[in-house]
């Protein structure tokens, strides 16, 4: 376990199995961001990318949300502080992180704590946790993405509703509209969480990281530009493989398809 802040205020657990746990942990106000709050989980996520010995990333809330938010009591110290720096943008951060993140969503994910679940590249809700925008109700300009992402993942006119009106996704709605992966029971998000993970370690680790970026880069691009991208990077990763790679390959795949003749 990384040495917690001293208000504890984002806790790191690591696993031997290459697995960190980030927790934000401001329970009592439903895991609301301070400045503090949101530089260190920034921090939290650069020192996460750059550990090598950590391949999957989860990051969750403790008490009953995920996190509702900024906390409106330091809302000036918040919005005009000193977050310019790219080091200290919590979204940035993870958007720049190679590896993939799973939220583990429970209660509430509001406003930017929405931003934060739209950040990670898999979500895993409990059932009864709600993801709410609450940017027009309060009169704060979305500056983490909401207004770009969610009309890109549930469809503009569905995310002009949720984010106009302010009201709330329930898990199972934003699972129908393809945001949440999966809605499971409350205690079992942490587990699904990692049960996730485990089947992401499973694979070829180097090619999870390509993935991820293709995926990612891609996105961003309209498709035909998105596909010679994907041809580009291909002919890269087949021209820096070597002849014992390529016999691996082989391997594995001969001994995968007597596997499924002998389930025939």
């Amino acid at each position: 376990m990384d040495r917690p802040s001293p208000e504890n205020l984002i806790l790191v657990n690591r696993d031997q199995n290459g697995v960190a746990l980030v927790t934000i942990n401001r329970p009592g106000s439903l895991n609301s961001l301070t400045r503090s709050t949101m530089v260190e989980l920034a921090q939290a996520f650069k020192r996460l990318d750059r550990d090598e010995s950590v391949r999957v990333i989860i990051i969750a809330g403790s008490g009953r949300a995920f996190c509702s938010g900024v906390d409106l009591t330091a809302a000036e110290e918040v919005f005009k502080g000193d977050l310019k720096d790219p080091e200290s943008d919590t979204i940035l951060q993870m958007d720049r992180c190679s590896k993939p993140i799973i939220g583990a969503v429970k209660g509430f994910a509001a406003t930017a704590g929405f931003e934060i679940a739209l950040a990670c590249d898999i979500l895993v809700a409990a059932k009864g946790s709600v993801f709410m925008d609450t940017h027009a109700r309060l009169g704060i300009f979305p500056s983490w993405g909401l207004s770009q992402k969610l009309p890109r993942i549930i469809g503009v006119n569905r995310a002009l509703e949720v984010s106009l009106t302010a009201t709330h996704l329930t898990a199972e709605e934003a699972e129908l509209l393809g945001l949440v992966n999966h809605v499971v029971e409350d205690g079992d998000v942490l587990k699904k969480s990692r049960e996730i993970a485990e089947a992401i370690l499973r694979n070829n680790w180097d090619l999870v990281l390509k993935y991820k970026a293709i995926i990612k880069d891609g996105i961003k691009l309209d498709l035909a530009t998105g596909l010679s991208l994907e041809k580009e990077r291909a002919i890269d990763y087949y021209d820096g493989m070597t002849k014992e790679q390529f016999r691996k390959m082989r391997e594995f795949i001969a001994g995968r398809g007597s596997k499924i003749q002998s389930k025939l």
